[in-house]
């Protein structure tokens, strides 16, 4: 049988929030574990619409976070599939911050959380293969290989030398 086929832009998510008092440090910047939930919530749901199934996180990429999200700013995540491997989903979330009175607007995270679909009972079921169709999308998908193979090597779960797909990275050719 042959797995169905979706697009990226099938299971692409958007959520806005608001910045509040209750979400800020002392310093009245966005706290980094509110940021993380509303990360994985958004795609989480890109996730079970690629799927078409409940998931799962199964992992968490390195968040970086470069610019501050201060209070009153409006939060922006976008996340779609990059990949998907038997029962496993890369998404990719794309945070953005906006100053409204100041018209001002920074790309301020992104990362890439891997979901697996799961049935009632909790057991891995078999997912639509991601067709890329974009050249952005393309080079996504074509570095979702490499960045499954680094979890994986991360995780204990595979041998660097057995990562065809980062050889070069680990063996230096």
């Amino acid at each position: 049988m042959t797995r169905k086929k979706k697009s990226p832009r099938e299971s692409f998510v958007s959520m806005t929030e608001m910045v509040l008092p209750n979400d800020t440090n002392t310093l009245n910047n966005l706290m980094g574990g509110r940021l993380m939930h509303w990360m994985d919530v958004v795609s989480a749901i890109a996730g079970q619409k690629h799927c078409n199934s409940t998931v799962v996180t199964a992992s968490v990429d390195n968040i970086s976070f470069r610019t501050p999200i201060q209070l009153g700013n409006v939060v922006t995540l976008k996340a779609r599939a990059t990949r998907a491997f038997n029962s496993s989903v890369e998404i990719r979330i794309d945070v953005e911050a906006e100053d409204i009175p100041k018209a001002k607007k920074v790309a301020s995270h992104s990362a890439y959380f891997t979901f697996v679909a799961v049935d009632h009972e909790g057991r891995p079921v078999e997912i639509p293969e991601v067709v890329p169709e974009t050249e952005e999308e393309k080079q996504l998908y074509d570095g979702a290989l490499r960045r499954r193979q680094l979890r994986l090597i991360l995780s204990g779960r595979m041998k660097p030398s057995e990562a065809n797909e980062l050889k070069s990275i680990f063996e230096g050719t």
